[in-house]
Order: structure tokens, then sequence, then C-alpha cells
């Protein structure tokens, strides 16, 4: 197993992502700490395989799933590597071998939305951690070790540089002390 943290991200406009691409530039200072996994890099077709997929999963001890929060929700293809990757016989099932059991899982998200309007008084009525409940149930299912979430609020349209740049500070202390 690898000591390194894998960091599979999805966001399906990284280039203009100003927190998203300034997180992954930290973690790639650091090359014997992360590997990071960009899903639309390696599938822009987005035909996923599934096999090499779940190898990469495998080969790690802690994973991190890193994307944007979208419409609520996951980015379609991160959805799309859930429905194909955990497969039953392998993530899950009567006869599955849980290859995924007891691995460190969390998520690191960032919200354009500031951190008021997720909470039950606010405009969206629901915190973050409600409505990453469905991914915490699916890293339960599966057996593993699922950890609190990163999350960021706020500052993908609004956020300053200082702002950006101490995220990426706080986003790779998050990792470190996930690692151990």
């Amino acid at each position: 197993m690898s000591a390194k943290i894998l960091i599979v991200v999805t966001h399906p406009d990284l280039e203009n992502s100003k927190v998203h691409k300034r997180w992954i530039a930290e973690l790639g200072k650091f090359p014997d700490k992360y590997v990071v996994h960009n899903l639309h890099a390696v599938y822009p077709d987005a035909r996923i395989d599934v096999e090499r997929e779940q190898r990469l999963l495998e080969s790690h001890d802690t994973i991190v799933f890193q994307f944007p929060i979208f419409w609520f929700n996951c980015p379609p293809l991160f959805k799309t590597w859930l429905d194909e990757v955990l497969t039953e016989g392998w993530a899950f099932g009567e006869q599955g071998n849980f290859k995924l059991m007891g691995k460190k899982i969390s998520f690191a998200v960032s919200a354009g939305i500031s951190e008021e309007g997720y909470q039950p008084e606010g405009r969206y009525k629901y915190t973050m951690n409600q409505l990453l409940a469905p991914f915490q149930l699916t890293v339960e299912y599966v057996r593993a070790d699922y950890r609190p979430p990163f999350i960021l609020y706020g500052l993908e349209f609004q956020g300053t540089a200082g702002r950006i740049e101490q995220s990426a500070v706080e986003y790779r202390d998050y990792l470190d002390l996930l690692g151990t």
C-alpha cells in the first residue's frame, strides 16, 4: 500500500477554477505525499477504465475525493465514476471482497456560496454535511472509514488571492492530519 494520499479530482472546468487549480498546485509541490488523479484529464471522453481505477484505489490507504459542489451535488463525471467503479463483488455485496474496507476516505469540496447560505435558516436550508450525507453513506456502505470533509465556502467567485492561498495551506494541513 502507498503511504501517499490519493486525491481524485473531478472538476469540469479546472482551468478556470481559482480554488481547485490552486489546491492542485499546492499538492504538486509534495509528490512524495500526494497522488493527484484528475478524472477529466484522464477521461475526457468520460469512458472510465474501471479496472485501472479499482487498482488505483486498492493501492492507497487514504483517498480524498475533491470537487466543487454543482447544483448541490457532485459533478456528473464523479457520479458516473461512482456508479461504474464501485461494483458489486469488488466494493460491496454478499460475495464482495470489500476492497475499500478500512481505507480512510474523505471529501474536499468547494461551494461558491457562503457558509451562511448552507444553514437550516439560510437560503438553501441544508448544511453542507447534510448535502454530503449520500457520499458518507456510500463510504460506509463499502465499509471504508469515512472522515469529516474539508469544506471551503464562497471563495471561487468572491475570494481574494490571499484567502485562496490560505485555503491551499489549510487543505494541505487537513490532508497531512488525515494521512496520520
